[in-house]
């Protein structure tokens, strides 16, 4: 069942369907998925790196700190691994794949893409984008040379299995009500053979933001409809039904939200390490 919320925020309204959202003028909407980046990058940087030094150079001192500030500063939209979320998948990226040391993402980076919703980072260093272009580099690395068989993006099954499994299943028909929407007879069926280890898991724990709808009242009374691209305490954007990017300042105009995994992201201020572990472990046994 949809939850509604009206925000006020300077005479602007702000209506969020599928869970509550709190907004303030120094609170992005999307601080959910900040509070998701760390909670991920948290999980994964706790397990073992089980792929062999050739195949995986995260351990290099400035892949680390790309990876610190990837995910202070990129991760909210391109996901906690660079996959994709509200931005596109950078692993996937043509303009990353043939980066050398930031010298093609660095001006992206410090200009932004604002006709797409990426905003400017100018004060950021050479070689914060470089620290950054050498953990992107890296993740591809890592990514592409593990097999299908093997560990995925870095980790194996046997690293990810380490909870309980009825605990988990417990906790999926009690406190975290996932049963309410899920059904492993239904939408959860042979989830595990569908999905790696390591995919299985980030579906949980970064859920995509492709589905976000929004619907801005402009002053007029017209209504534009869209996926959301960006919004915070001061505009909004969308890419419209014609496929167009449109903008406003947040306080020319209403705006309604529609998430259909906001549940999702509501638990992931509520799930504690064993939760996450158990709930997987679960999952691995929807076979």
């Amino acid at each position: 069942m949809a939850l509604r919320q009206r925000i006020a925020q300077n005479d602007t309204r702000i209506e969020v369907s599928g869970a509550p959202v709190r907004l303030s003028q120094q609170k992005q909407i999307r601080n959910s998925s900040i509070s998701m980046a760390y909670v991920c990058l948290g999980f994964f940087l706790a397990l073992p790196v089980v792929a062999s030094a050739q195949q995986n150079t995260t351990t290099a001192q400035n892949v680390q700190r790309g990876m610190t500030q990837f995910q202070q500063s990129c991760a909210v939209c391109h996901g906690t691994r660079a996959t994709g979320g509200m931005g596109p998948d950078l692993l996937e990226s043509s303009l990353v794949r043939h980066d050398k040391n930031g010298d093609l993402i660095g001006n992206v980076i410090q200009e932004g893409r604002v006709d797409k919703g990426m905003p400017a980072f100018p004060m950021m260093s050479q070689t914060d984008i470089s620290d950054i272009a050498a953990y992107l580099h890296a993740r591809i690395e890592v990514t592409s040379s593990v097999e299908s068989e093997g560990p995925v993006g870095g980790y194996s099954l046997k690293d990810l299995l380490i909870g309980n499994a009825e605990a988990g299943k417990q906790y999926f028909y009690g406190a975290g009500k996932c049963s309410t929407c899920h059904s492993p007879t239904g939408d959860l069926a042979g989830i595990a053979k569908k999905y790696s280890p390591a995919d299985l898991e980030s579906r949980f724990l970064d859920p995509p933001t492709d589905n976000v709808t929004a619907t801005v009242s402009l002053p007029s009374g017209q209504k534009v409809k869209g996926k959301l691209l960006h919004l915070d305490g001061f505009y909004v954007a969308l890419r419209n039904e014609e496929g167009d990017y449109q903008s406003w300042p947040l306080q020319q105009v209403n705006v309604q939200v529609t998430d259909p995994l906001a549940a999702h992201r509501e638990l992931l201020q509520t799930y504690t390490d064993k939760d996450i572990h158990n709930v997987f472990s679960y999952l691995e046994t929807l076979k």
